[in-house]
């Protein structure tokens, strides 16, 4: 794996091992940006379920102006605080070890917006729907911004969840991309 372009482009990313790990593709990265184009660029990005944190990475080396990173798993948290530094992309990053629910909660008692904000949750266990009403209720979208959600085709997800409304789907295989803005 790799980053795919800007300042950071062609440098390799380690990635987290195991057999539940599936990092974003480069081919699902490739297209998720160039879906985002100059949106990535002075962007407040949130990547919840960070992994690796290829994704978040890809944002900053693209022109993101700070990326958060969320994620559980200190030994994840270790690979994409690594993946920062070798990079040079690391005084851009803010790195939250916590579970992505209780991190939403602590980002909007904190007042946090972001203008994109992507979820990568693992597939089959129904977590999009309350990461969506967790965004939602607690006002983490800017204005004009979008949320994208990854997840497995048979997973379900809302077609809005509050005053986020789907208003994009992209399919590669069985990994989709739902996009998301504030309709409210």
């Amino acid at each position: 794996m790799r980053v795919i372009a800007g300042t950071a482009k062609g440098r390799p990313l380690k990635t987290v091992k195991g057999r539940d790990i599936r990092p974003t593709s480069d081919r699902v990265r490739e297209s998720l940006f160039n879906i985002l184009g100059p949106r990535t660029v002075d962007a407040e990005f949130l990547d919840l379920f960070a992994g690796s944190g290829a994704v978040g990475i890809e944002a900053l080396s693209r022109g993101a102006r700070r990326c958060v990173f969320v994620e559980l798993q200190t030994a994840h948290l270790r690979i994409v605080e690594a993946n920062l530094e070798s990079t040079g992309l690391r005084d851009r990053a803010e790195l939250i070890r916590r579970d992505a629910r209780a991190a939403l909660v602590d980002l909007g008692r904190r007042g946090r917006k972001f203008d994109l904000i992507f979820a990568d949750p693992p597939y089959g266990q129904d977590l999009v729907p309350a990461v969506l009403n967790g965004i939602d209720a607690y006002g983490l979208l800017a204005d004009g911004g979008w949320v994208i959600c990854e997840h497995h085709g048979k997973d379900p997800v809302p077609d809005a969840a509050g005053g986020l409304r789907k208003f994009r789907e992209v399919v590669f295989g069985e990994t989709v991309l739902s996009i998301y803005r504030n309709e409210a």
